[in-house]
């Protein structure tokens, strides 16, 4: 079995509602804006025919249609995404790839100030 990768950046504000301090809560209840890199695994034995999992031109092209929907863009306005969280990035990169490409095992989404999430389907 192989798993392939491909890491791919993306610039978004958001705001999130949480429940923590008023003076901890009051930067992230205001629009802001992150650098986030996300990482899309692919997991699966090689094709006869190419000696490829898939092929990460493929890989790509999908990434490219699934970081238009997000970089520079209002994250709490962008359909299907629920609350900007992580949590919520990983579930909607991993929804649209699965949806071409259903050989896709994880997503991770981490920001700049060390925080990541990674999520694997059951």
């Amino acid at each position: 079995m192989f798993e392939l990768s491909q890491t791919f950046s993306f610039d978004a504000a958001h705001t999130l509602k949480r429940k923590v301090s008023a003076e901890e809560a009051a930067g992230s209840r205001r629009i802001h804006g992150h650098t986030y890199t996300a990482e899309v695994f692919v997991c699966g034995e090689r094709q006869a025919e190419s000696g490829m999992v898939v092929d990460l031109a493929v890989l790509r092209a999908v990434i490219a249609e699934v970081r238009e929907q997000l970089d520079h863009h209002f994250l709490d306005e962008v359909a299907g995404l629920g609350a900007p969280t992580l949590e919520n990035l990983c579930v909607f990169i991993y929804a649209r790839v699965h949806q071409q490409l259903p050989q896709v095992s994880a997503v991770s989404v981490s920001r700049a100030a060390g925080d990541r999430c990674v999520y694997r389907p059951a």
